[in-house]
């Protein structure tokens, strides 16, 4: 199972080559998790079959900005291992909402196309760069100010 980034980001760039859409080069991508908030899920996996339960229901996407659109790659439940590709669409067309930055789990919802429902992502502290990289490409669509060099420190000092 991939959990140090430099892996993930080297299985990525490695599946990206046969999945990605002609012409588009990988500039950043993010790991993200369905589901309820990753606190919850964790005070949970303590009752039995729960934390099972919990990762069968969850999905894994990793959420890539190239030149030009932004692009879903599913990954393996078990394993953290980029699978197919999700969705993939023009930074115009692309629906992010309710961006909420937090300490250490932060949260967006993204609209995945033939889907009714946003589904909510809760990216990790360890991908805040890149996810202020999505804020910065289409900060607009989240009725958000794009992020300013520096500024997950500046809000996470505020709160």
């Amino acid at each position: 199972m991939a959990v140090r980034k430099a892996k993930i980001q080297q299985q990525l760039a490695q599946k990206f080559t046969e999945i990605a859409p002609p012409g588009e080069q990988m500039t950043v991508f993010f790991e993200a998790i369905t589901g309820p908030s990753p606190w919850l899920i964790a005070l949970l996996s303590e009752i039995p079959l729960v934390g099972l339960i919990a990762a069968v229901v969850r999905n894994i996407y990793y959420v890539t900005l190239t030149n030009s659109s932004v692009v879903v790659v599913g990954a393996n439940k078990f394993t953290n291992r980029p699978t197919k590709l999700i969705a993939a669409e023009h930074f115009a067309e692309a629906k992010f909402s309710n961006l909420k930055i937090a300490p250490v789990w932060s949260k967006v919802y993204y609209q995945l196309p033939g889907q009714t429902k946003p589904v909510r992502l809760n990216v990790h502290r360890k991908w805040r760069t890149e996810l202020d990289a999505l804020v910065r490409a289409v900060g607009p669509a989240l009725g958000t100010v794009p992020a300013q060099p520096g500024a997950a420190d500046q809000r996470t000092a505020q709160q």
